[in-house]
């Protein structure tokens, strides 16, 4: 069975989907098997591409009108595309004449795979020395401190002297996890023990 799927980004009276329905009617995808959205690519609540995916069994195809229209990036419809070839379900896209029931379309998806994981390499390896490069530079990565200065040495006072964390939050006005993560980074205690 061939099910269609078709998004527009939005409601207006300027995007709708005729083009893509005309497209995937002529490509033999009965109406009742058509799913739509009108959403932007980058929203992850999209109830007609859910509606879609659980809707196709083994053996259907999966057809768009163009690749964009189904994944908000090139690792998120390499994730759609590997689900449903684990389901047993080919894809098909129109416009870039993909299609994983035949071997050149298997290549080319395949292709897509090797591209989004380089991209991933190359991204981890600037992420790793651009924080090499700032750690040389004396610079730490990361979120900047949200307690600091007078306020953080007024904190670590009462701390050194027996108040409690509970109480300093109250006192200070400051959440717990943000007063422990900022104690974490700064390194206290200093050698004197767990302090609670």
């Amino acid at each position: 069975m061939l099910v269609g799927y078709m998004r527009v980004s939005s409601d207006s009276d300027r995007q709708n989907t005729d083009l893509q329905r005309d497209a995937l009617l002529a490509a033999g995808v009965d109406e009742r098997f058509l799913f739509e959205d009108h959403a932007s690519g980058v929203k992850d609540d999209r109830p007609g591409l859910s509606k879609a995916l659980a809707f196709v069994n083994p053996g259907d195809v999966l057809i768009v009108w163009k690749l964009d229209r189904l994944g908000r990036s090139l690792s998120h419809l390499l994730t759609i595309i590997n689900t449903l070839q684990e389901r047993k379900v080919s894809f098909r896209s129109l416009t870039e004449g993909m299609d994983t029931t035949t071997a050149s379309g298997e290549l080319l998806f395949q292709v897509f795979g090797a591209l989004a994981q380089y991209e991933r390499s190359l991204i981890r390896e600037r992420v790793i020395a651009g924080l090499a490069a700032a750690k040389r530079r004396g610079r730490v990565g990361g979120r900047p401190l949200a307690i600091t200065g007078e306020k953080l040495e007024a904190i670590i006072t009462a701390l050194d002297s027996g108040m409690s964390k509970a109480a300093v939050c109250r006192n200070f006005g400051v959440k717990r996890t943000t007063l422990i993560d900022t104690l974490a980074r700064v390194g206290w205690p200093d050698n004197n023990g767990s302090k609670k």
